[in-house]
């Protein structure tokens, strides 16, 4: 399997900074064992691609939710990632999905949305923003999120497959019209020459250098080292407890008593938690142990 990283580069003398992101290991983690559609799958994989790279922008602990949602037969796509570019992610759909523009497999014009969400340890509650799903595609919903949330023109390519999830992103940094007129339009028309193949193929130097060969020449291209991205999604059954604790003991019984176990489905990870009657008497005795102590 192949890596996954995100790795930025800045035209030095344009002053227009990108990344290329390439989600090799971490996207295939991440479909194991769903069977989603390849329509579905296409979708979800841009969206990963484009998180890491909004991710990858985090100066401080924190953890970023991307939420696409709306009416069509794709219903959520769902990514989660943080600091660390430690990332999850999920789709939520009709049991079949037929090809057809973004937008209506999205339910765009039926109150379609984009949900952001920032976790910061340093913050009370989570910071949130909804904006419209605008664009015909994943990477221009979200091209025209950046645009709207940075404030600055930015383009984004992206793609997807079975084995790869990748983008390739521009934005034109506040001195650029000084430093060459007509620099931003030139690199971005540039970029639209971009092939599916390439990007899921090449490695970060031979996609630039492809596509930026005489501008690279020209200006000079500072290209960062790569920041490794990994799939994440740990078991975590003390939370699971905790969630069982939180309904209490006479409604965890009355579940039993209806169902004979407990069981919780953790979507986002893909695994399912199960209690029997002796391990839901054996946690909440373990409880009122502590508590007496």
């Amino acid at each position: 399997m192949s890596a996954s990283f995100v790795r930025r580069f800045l035209f030095e003398g344009l002053d227009i900074r990108g990344a290329i992101v390439h989600l090799g290991d971490a996207w295939q983690g991440m479909q194991a064992g769903r069977n989603y559609q390849p329509t579905v799958a296409q979708l979800l994989g841009e969206t990963a691609a484009v998180t890491a790279l909004i991710a990858a922008q985090l100066k401080q602990p924190g953890r970023l939710t991307l939420q696409l949602r709306g009416n069509g037969s794709v219903q959520m796509l769902v990514m989660d990632c943080n600091e660390q570019l430690q990332m999850r992610g999920m789709a939520r759909s009709n049991p079949v999905v037929l090809p057809a523009p973004v937008p209506d497999l999205l339910g765009a014009h039926q109150g379609g949305q984009l949900l952001m969400s920032l976790d910061l340890p340093t913050a009370r509650q989570p910071y949130q923003s909804y904006v419209p799903l605008v664009g015909d595609s994943i990477a221009a919903i979200f091209e025209h999120y950046l645009e709207q949330s940075e404030q600055q023109p930015s383009r984004l390519f992206a793609t997807a497959n079975r084995q790869a999830a990748c983008c390739l992103f521009l934005q034109k940094m506040p001195d650029a019209d000084q430093r060459d007129p007509d620099g931003w339009h030139r690199v971005t028309q540039l970029a639209s020459t971009v092939k599916t193949a390439e990007l899921l193929e090449l490695d970060a130097e031979s996609l630039l250098g492809r596509l930026f060969h005489e501008d690279i020449a020209e200006h000079g291209i500072r290209l960062y080292d790569p920041l490794p991205v990994s799939y994440h999604c740990p078991e975590n059954w003390e939370k699971v407890r905790d969630m069982i604790r939180g309904i209490g003991r006479a409604d965890a019984e009355a579940i039993l008593a209806e169902h004979g176990e407990i069981v919780i489905n953790d979507d986002i990870c893909n695994r399912t938690y199960r209690f029997s009657a002796q391990d839901v008497a054996d946690l909440f005795a373990a409880s009122q142990g502590k508590a007496l102590n």
